[in-house]
């Protein structure tokens, strides 16, 4: 088996959890490590046993594959180097500012015939791996994503911090165009969105109301669909999955008989089986789980969801806040 040589551009709070996965994983070689701070990038290159780089430029030409682990608004110039130099991508979510942007890096990586994988972990979740074999015709999804505040994350909103995961997951289990999109949100605690929701209704009818909260006391994490005959519950923080089938049966109480099942998955390394699966890709040159394009898929759903909270909030509200914050 060929070895895989890799690296990992960006190696703050996420980044040095990729790295470690890289250096972890048989037939792979962790080349080395990237940050424009030399003393982050000497320490998880030391824990790692890899080289370290404070220009990822150095790096590219040495390794076959590599993690894009930077601030948001750096990610297309920063894969765009990545495709010139002949360089598979998993690319953290979400993938870049602009459509434009991720239009022009799918592009380029098509033409060089490169493996890009966009990094929506949650789809290697096992709950929600376990989900599918459940599924029949979603008609109705609620979903809820609410976290206590931590100061990373922060450069984005809360749509594209947590609520384009849900975004993501709806969008590959509804098999039909999107129709109307509904949202609102506001801003708390940062100078942009902190809590949103949105109504998501497809042309086949499905419908989807999606909660994001990065200001909560607790940490919610849940999708529950509803389908004809059949509900499923998906508890991504606890990996459990609920079914509840209707069994044709009648009950005392009149309520129609229920054939209740609860699965439940020991705890796993979603990151690690995200990064194994993009090794796989490039050693099978065979498309990702959630490749370039299902992350655009994403992203266009999310930035729609942006703009409408944008026209439908207060700009003197968002000015206010952002006052505030920058007193502190």
């Amino acid at each position: 088996m060929k070895t895989v040589k890799t690296g990992v551009i960006g190696v703050g709070y996420l980044g040095k959890f990729h790295a470690q996965k890289y250096a972890e994983m048989e037939g792979v070689e962790l080349v080395g490590v990237v940050d424009t701070n030399p003393v982050i990038a000497g320490k998880v290159a030391a824990d790692c046993s890899c080289g370290a780089f404070t220009d990822y430029r150095e790096l590219l030409p040495q390794v076959d594959a590599v993690s894009v682990v930077v601030p948001t608004s750096y990610h297309h110039q920063v894969a765009l180097d990545c495709i010139e130099a002949d360089v598979d991508i998993l690319l953290e979510k979400p993938m870049t500012t602009t459509l434009a942007q991720a239009d022009d890096l799918i592009q380029r990586a098509d033409a060089k015939k490169l493996i890009f994988q966009v990094g929506h972990l949650e789809r290697f979740n096992p709950a929600v791996l376990a989900m599918e074999k459940f599924l029949t015709i979603p008609v109705f999804i609620e979903s809820s994503r609410v976290s206590t505040f931590k100061n990373r994350g922060v450069d984005v909103d809360v749509v594209l911090d947590l609520m384009i995961h849900d975004i993501d997951i709806i969008l590959s289990i509804v098999h039909s165009p999107l129709k109307s999109i509904q949202a609102v949100g506001a801003p708390v605690v940062t100078a942009t969105t902190d809590i949103a929701n949105v109504h998501l209704v497809f042309e086949n009818g499905a419908t989807a109301n999606v909660t994001a909260s990065r200001i909560a006391r607790t940490n919610i994490r849940n999708m529950r669909i509803y389908q004809p005959g059949s509900y499923i519950n998906v508890d991504f923080a606890s990996r459990k999955v609920m079914t509840i089938h209707l069994t044709g049966d009648i009950q005392e109480n009149g309520a129609p008989g229920q054939d209740t099942q609860v699965t439940s998955f020991p705890a796993s390394d979603a990151l690690r089986d995200e990064i194994v699966h993009f090794v796989k890709s490039v050693r099978d040159r065979s498309e990702p789980l959630v490749s370039g394009r299902a992350g655009r898929r994403a992203l266009e759903v999310a930035l729609q969801v942006i703009e409408q909270i944008r026209q439908n909030q207060d700009l003197e509200v968002y000015q206010q806040v952002n006052a505030a914050v920058k007193k502190k």
